[in-house]
């Protein structure tokens, strides 16, 4: 739907290349997964290990250790774009009280719908969110109040990046936020520091590396983020400035976060990634009744503790789930007998300069009985590409994915 190039009325198409932002950061866990697998990478050490460039941390005149599984799920206490720790202290109040305030409203609603003997599954679950990505700041927005979601002047760095290493001298000697584990705040600098991690623990530079995974994975139009070289299919990214007209977004070099939010690919590309770990995720379910299968790119043990949602997270883009590792998860749960259900579904916002995105993995419920005469992946992977800037999109691609699911479970 609508145009790759609106000066050019270049219309957009599967194979139009746009900046799929933070879903960089569950590309990136992929190859923090195979390295620990292969057991090159312990999780839970010092990062010091392998990146002494970093230096040690103290929190209130206090040595604390920031490890890999901390930086993962953004509890590693490193700054995003904002600086001013007041500022960030004080969006965070803001944003619990404004929980607080949700929760008690969706208890009342639930109570009017017990009363009323009335569920309506889909409609509930799948309802209009507040939902931007962390990759920009502005989730403190009050009604009416109109802001600017990319005023941190590192979102629109110019300056080329040879490699992780000299990335982190944006960041490695800034204070942390917190004590390492104590709390959650989305960090995309946290995921540089990762990619210099993979470097050291693979003994290669991290593009190659992960060029390595996408090669594996069939995913031939990702790629790396930048401005010289020609990428076929590459799109033009938009924003609406504040006279509300759209224009061209500035110049900017991504390569000090590749790993966290400087990657291009296709919508095509995306679900062959949603695919391949959902598969990985499933096909331990099937080993017994069908001896035939390929093994998942990663191991099922792995995608599930991928899955598993993490204490002191949050998942921003629908407050029912909470941050895993490089993944958002909504557990499945229901309370009470034919009332709301909320299904099981993993998903991963985008939000960078000209350009919005999402993934979305909604795997089928499956049990012991109904996984005979079937192969994974089973269930739906939804992937929505834009190059706009500050566009909400996983909840139009959860109702997507449910309404695909509805469709599939009608056939007999």
């Amino acid at each position: 739907l609508g145009y790759a190039d609106v000066e050019n009325r270049v219309p957009c198409k599967p194979e139009t290349v746009m900046r799929i932002a933070s879903i960089s950061k569950s590309l990136t866990m992929v190859a923090l997964a195979k390295l620990w697998e292969a057991g090159k990478l312990d999780l839970d050490i010092p990062v010091q290990h392998y990146v002494p460039e970093f230096p040690e941390k103290e929190y209130e005149g206090e040595k604390v250790s920031v490890t890999t599984r901390l930086l993962i799920s953004h509890l590693s206490g490193i700054r995003h774009y904002e600086k001013d720790m007041k500022k960030v202290k004080e969006e965070k109040a803001y944003k619990a009280l404004k929980m607080m305030k949700g929760t008690m409203e969706s208890d009342h609603e639930k109570e009017l719908k017990e009363k009323g003997g009335k569920s309506n599954e889909k409609n509930d679950f799948a309802k209009a969110k507040i939902e931007q990505d962390n990759e920009a700041k502005g989730r403190n927005s009050k009604p009416g109040k109109k802001k600017n979601d990319f005023e941190q002047g590192e979102l629109y760095l110019k300056e080329k990046f040879e490699n992780s290493i000299e990335s982190l001298r944006l960041f490695k000697n800034d204070p942390l936020f917190f004590k390492p584990g104590s709390q959650f705040l989305y960090s995309t600098f946290g995921y540089t520091l990762l990619a210099a991690i993979v470097e050291r623990a693979s003994g290669y530079k991290y593009l190659d590396y992960m060029q390595k995974i996408f090669h594996d994975l069939d995913m031939l139009t990702t790629v790396q983020e930048e401005n010289e070289p020609v990428i076929y299919n590459r799109a033009r990214f938009y924003v609406y400035n504040k006279k509300r007209r759209l224009v061209n977004t500035p110049y900017v070099d991504n390569s000090y976060k590749w790993a966290g939010g400087g990657f291009l690919s296709t919508v095509g590309d995306l679900l062959k990634f949603g695919n391949a770990m959902l598969y990985g995720y499933q096909v331990g379910l099937f080993k017994n009744s069908n001896e035939n299968l390929l093994p998942g790119y990663l191991k099922p043990e792995t995608m599930v503790m991928i899955w598993t949602p993490v204490p002191n997270t949050e998942m921003s883009w629908d407050k029912e789930g909470k941050y895993a590792m490089a993944w958002g998860v909504v557990e499945k749960k229901q309370t009470y007998g034919s009332c709301r259900k909320q299904r099981h579904y993993a998903s991963h916002t985008g939000g960078a300069v000209g350009a919005s995105s999402v993934l979305l993995v909604l795997p089928e419920e499956l049990d012991a009985e109904t996984v005979n005469n079937k192969v994974p992946p089973r269930g739906i992977v939804v992937s929505i590409i834009c190059n706009m800037q500050s566009v909400g999109l996983n909840s139009t691609a959860l109702k997507i994915a449910l309404e695909f699911d509805k469709d599939r479970s009608d056939i007999p």
